[in-house]
C-alpha cells in the first residue's frame, strides 16, 4: 500500500534517550542524509508521522522535514506504563532529546497537529535556543479553567474521544481490510485515500498469524485524551518563538481563538480559524498546512 508521494520521504530510526534508557524513535525525512531539518513535525494523538506525508510531501525542495512517531505510536515503541501517563511531558521530553541529538546548525520549525501542537509548545518553553518558530495546527489547548481543574484535581481530563478510544477495534485480516472497512466512514469520511493509506500503513503492524493490529493500542491512545495535567498555559507564557496557530471553525481543540488571549509577555502571536475546517484540517485542507509552514520558514 506504499504510495507514490511517499517515495519524497525515507525512513528513518534516530535513537535518543530518554532518561530510562535508549528509544528508536521511527521518522521520516524528506532530505539527504547528512542534512539538516527546517522544520519538525509532530502528529496528533493516536495518528502517526505518515499519515501527513500525502500533505507535506509537495514541501520537498522547498522545505527539509522530518515527520517523527512519537511514542507508543507508529513504528517508535511505547515504553511506558499507561497508568503513569498522566500528561504529555513524557512526548515532550523525547522532543527535546531528538532536538539534542539532531543538534541541528540553526534553529528549526516545531510544527504540530493536535497533540503534536501541545507538544511542540511544551518543548518551546524548556528549548528556546533551538526552536526559531512554531506553527500549530488546531493544538490541544484546553481552557484554564479546565486545566486548573484537572491539575487541582488529581482526576483525568473528561472528553468524550477516550470511550470511543477504548472501544476501537483493535485487529483486522489485514492492512487492506482496514483500509475498506475505514473508508468514507466517521472521522475518515472527508479524507484523501493517500492519507488514508498511509495511516493505515504505519498505524497497524503485522503479527505473526498475518493479520494486524493497531500500533498505538486502544489504552494508550485513551490514555492521551485523559492525560491533560502539564502546564500547557504556564508553557505559553514561557515561549519566546513567533507563534502560528491555524485552528479549526467546526469541533476544534484550541481553546484560544485570539491572539489577545495566549498568555505571552512579548513576541509575535497569530491565531486564524480556518472557515469550514473540523480538527483534521491539516488531511482535509493539506494547502493550509504547506502555506502556513512555507510563511513561517520565511520562504
Amino acid at each position: 500500500m506504499t504510495t507514490t508521494s511517499a517515495a519524497a520521504f525515507r525512513d528513518l530510526q534516530i535513537e535518543i534517550h530518554d532518561g530510562a534508557g535508549r528509544l528508536p524513535m521511527a521518522a521520516l525525512a524528506n532530505y539527504a542524509q547528512g542534512q539538516a531539518p527546517d522544520v519538525v513535525w509532530l502528529h496528533a494523538n493516536g495518528f502517526n508521522a505518515r499519515t501527513y506525508v500525502h500533505t507535506l510531501s509537495p514541501l520537498t525542495g522547498r522545505l527539509n522535514i522530518l515527520a517523527i512517531d512519537q511514542r507508543g505510536h507508529g513504528g517508535t515503541p511505547q515504553r511506558q506504563a499507561i497508568e503513569t501517563k498522566t500528561d504529555w511531558l513524557g512526548n515532550r521530553d523525547d522532543l527535546l532529546a531528538l532536538l539534542e541529538v539532531l543538534d541541528a546548525p540553526r534553529p528549526v520549525v516545531l510544527a504540530g497537529h493536535s497533540m503534536g501542537g501541545c507538544v511542540s509548545l511544551l518543548a518551546a518553553a524548556e528549548a528556546p535556543r533551538r526552536v526559531r518558530a512554531l506553527a500549530l495546527f488546531d493544538p490541544v489547548i484546553i481552557s484554564r479553567e479546565a486545566q486548573a481543574f484537572v491539575r487541582g484535581s488529581g482526576r483525568a481530563y473528561d472528553s468524550p474521544l477516550i470511550a470511543g478510544a477504548r472501544s476501537r477495534r483493535r485487529a483486522f485480516p489485514s492492512r487492506q481490510a482496514v483500509f475498506e472497512s475505514y473508508q468514507g466512514r466517521s472521522i475518515f469520511k472527508a479524507w484523501p485515500d493517500e492519507a488514508l493509506r498511509g495511516y493505515v500503513d504505519a498505524g497497524f503492524r503485522e503479527l505473526a498469524d498475518g493479520t494486524v493490529e493497531l500500533s498505538c493500542t486502544p489504552e494508550w491512545e485513551a490514555a492521551g485524551f485523559a492525560g491533560q495535567a502539564h502546564d500547557i498555559w504556564g508553557a505559553m507564557a514561557r515561549v519566546e518563538a513567533p507563534v502560528s496557530i491555524w485552528r479549526a471553525e467546526i469541533g476544534s481543540t484550541c481553546s484560544i481563538a485570539d491572539a489577545a488571549q495566549f498568555p505571552r509577555p512579548a513576541g509575535q502571536v497569530r491565531v486564524t480559524t480556518i472557515p469550514g475546517a473540523t480538527h483534521f484540517l491539516p488531511i482535509e485542507q493539506p494547502d493550509v498546512v504547506r502555506d502556513g509552514l512555507l510563511e513561517v520558514a520565511g520562504l
